[in-house]
C-alpha cells in the first residue's frame, strides 16, 4: 500500500509477514525486560503523546499485549473531575506511578496541558506557561527517585490524519475513536505544531529527552518504539539479533525530527 508523502521516508507500507515475524521477536524479548523488571524491582513509566490518530493506542497494545497486565498497566485518564481541578496539577497522575517491579504506560499524560488544553482554550496562557517551567522539575524528580522515563511522540503528516479520521468515522468497531474535540482539532493544524515546537523547546532535556517516532506506516512506527524501548535497558537475556537494528529513519531525538512540521 502506498503511503502519503509529507517528507515520510518510504513509500510504501511495511509488508505483513516481516512485520508480523518481527513483532513476535520483539514481544519475546519483551516478555523477558518484564521478568527482569519485576526480579529487581524497577519501575518504568512510558508517556505516548502525539497528534490524534498517530497511532498511540494500537502501539500501545502491541507493547502490552502479551506481558502480565497486573504488573503492566495503561492509564487513559479523562477530562479532570471538580476535584482534580482544584488539585496541584501534577497531582492526579502521581497515584498512577509505578511501584516497584511495575511498567505504567500514559495514553496521553500530564503533557495534555501543553497541547489539547492550550490549544483548545483548557488552560489559561498563565497556566501554560507555569507548567512548562515545572514539569521538567517534576520529571527530574521522578528521574531521582529511580522511575526509567521514556517520552514518545508519534508524529504524522495532515493527509495521514485526514485519511485516517475518515476510516475511524466509517468505521462500525472504531467511530468511538472520533472525538468532537479530534473534529474540532481539524482547523487547528498550526496551533498545534506550533504548541508542539514550544512543547520540546521546554522540555526536551538530556535526562528526560523525546524520542520521535514518524508513525505514517503504524507497522514500522510500532517496531520503533519497542526496539528503542528494548536497546535502552540491559536486561537479563537481551538478544540483541532479534532485537536489531533501530531505523534512524523512523525514529530520532534529533532536531530534524523534533521541528518536524507534519
Amino acid at each position: 500500500m502506498a503511503l502519503p508523502a509529507n517528507g515520510y521516508p518510504y513509500t510504501r507500507r511495511m509488508k505483513r509477514k516481516q512485520y508480523d515475524g518481527h513483532l513476535r521477536a520483539l514481544q519475546i524479548e519483551l516478555v523477558k525486560l518484564q521478568v527482569w523488571c519485576r526480579e529487581n524491582g524497577k519501575r518504568i513509566a512510558i508517556v505516548f503523546e502525539g497528534r490524534d490518530a498517530a497511532g498511540k493506542g494500537g502501539t500501545i497494545n502491541r507493547l502490552t499485549q502479551h506481558l502480565n497486565p497486573r504488573h503492566a498497566k495503561v492509564i487513559a485518564l479523562s477530562k479532570p473531575t471538580e476535584t482534580e481541578r482544584g488539585e496541584w496539577y501534577f497531582q492526579r497522575y502521581i497515584d498512577h506511578l509505578p511501584t516497584a517491579g511495575d511498567i505504567a504506560i500514559f495514553d496521553r499524560s500530564w503533557y495534555n496541558r501543553a497541547g489539547v488544553e492550550r490549544v483548545m482554550g483548557f488552560a489559561t496562557p498563565e497556566q501554560v506557561q507555569h507548567f512548562l517551567k515545572d514539569v521538567s522539575r517534576f520529571e527530574q524528580m521522578l528521574i531521582d527517585d529511580g522511575i526509567i522515563l521514556f517520552k514518545f511522540w508519534l508524529t504524522i503528516g495532515r493527509e495521514t490524519q485526514l485519511v485516517r479520521f475518515h476510516q475511524r468515522r466509517h468505521d462500525p468497531l472504531k467511530f468511538w475513536k472520533l472525538s468532537p474535540i479530534d473534529i474540532a482539532s481539524l482547523d487547528k493544524w498550526d496551533e498545534y505544531s506550533a504548541a508542539k515546537e514550544d512543547m520540546f523547546r521546554h522540555t526536551h532535556k538530556k535526562a528526560t529527552p523525546w524520542t520521535i517516532v514518524r508513525a505514517n506506516d503504524k507497522r514500522r512506527s510500532r517496531l520503533g518504539v519497542m526496539q528503542h524501548f528494548l536497546h535502552a535497558i540491559e536486561y537479563d537475556g537481551r538478544d540483541m539479533e532479534k532485537i536489531g537494528p533501530r531505523d534512524r529513519k523512523i525514529v530520532g531525538s534529533s532536531k530534524a525530527f523534533m521541528f518536524d512540521r507534519d
